[in-house]
């Protein structure tokens, strides 16, 4: 049975909706003032609730909920968790009108970031080593694409840059890649510039050699950035919806591949060897 609680105004029973997956414990500090996001929680939470969303059903509290449009499908739905991780990222590093920027992978995370970058007014080059996801950037608005295999993106920067480098770096493959990528992002950056850590560490301690003199000397930044949150008095979910409902972000193009429920496990063995199957996002159908 599908129902609303007696307190829930803001949906009801049929509409379509989007579930926003960043739940706090909703007690702490940190949820206190809407960052969420660093609730020391977070994870228990998560693993509790909508990371059980492989299912028919999925229960959360009503504000977490957003309504879709009529013509917003449930497949580009999907996307918005994406998007907001990436818009996230995107209001801790300041970008502005103008930015020359760099995204080190062409994987959802890195396509999300490139198209908000674009629709911000920055020129972008993004990197990755699989030929049919630096197509897809380039359909999606990118100004330059190379592949890291074959290409060296030092001087693609650079040439692109006028010989500074990027003045804002989204790291955005993350995982076992990132003792390459992150110090291809500091490389990638402009005395003075940006790096911004999009990408996931994998648990424990990751060694990573870095060429600490230049980055303190440059003043390099580090930016972490953690999933999602609000941006000011908005829903980063929200703003990413509207965006989305409005054309300015494409979701459609990012979904390579589409599954039934039942199917799930194909769908996972899909994304997994995108080498092969040229995927970028997988998802599963409603229907």
């Amino acid at each position: 049975m599908v129902e609303v609680g007696s307190q829930v105004s803001n949906v009801k029973v049929g509409d379509r909706v989007v579930i926003e997956t960043v739940l706090g414990d909703d007690r702490c500090e940190w949820c206190r003032i809407q960052q969420y996001n660093l609730c020391p929680h977070l994870y228990d939470v998560r693993m509790k609730t909508v990371s059980q969303a492989f299912a028919e059903y999925v229960a959360g509290p009503a504000k977490k909920f957003y309504k879709l449009p009529d013509h917003v499908s449930f497949e580009e739905a999907t996307l918005l968790d994406t998007f907001s991780v990436c818009l996230h990222a995107m209001q801790l590093s300041g970008l502005k009108l103008n930015d020359k920027v760099a995204v080190v992978g062409a994987g959802p995370i890195g396509l999300a970031q490139l198209q908000l970058a674009k629709a911000s007014g920055a020129d972008v080059v993004v990197m990755d080593v699989i030929d049919s996801s630096l197509d897809m950037a380039m359909e999606l608005g990118a100004d330059a694409v190379v592949n890291c295999s074959s290409a060296d993106p030092r001087l693609t920067v650079m040439e692109y840059t006028h010989g500074r480098g990027a003045d804002i770096v989204f790291e955005c493959a993350g995982g076992p890649s990132m003792p390459e990528t992150l110090p291809l992002a500091t490389e990638l950056s402009r005395i003075g510039g940006k790096v911004v850590v999009v990408g996931g560490f994998d648990r424990g301690k990751t060694p990573i050699a870095l060429e600490w003199q230049r980055i303190q000397m440059g003043e390099i930044q580090f930016i972490p950035s953690a999933s999602y949150s609000f941006w000011g008095i908005y829903p980063e979910m929200q703003i990413c919806l509207d965006l989305l409902a409005k054309g300015k972000i494409n979701a459609k193009k990012m979904i390579t591949h589409s599954f039934r429920l039942e199917e799930i496990n194909e769908a996972f063995e899909t994304a997994q060897d995108k080498a092969r199957t040229n995927a970028v996002f997988v998802a599963l159908r409603h229907e």
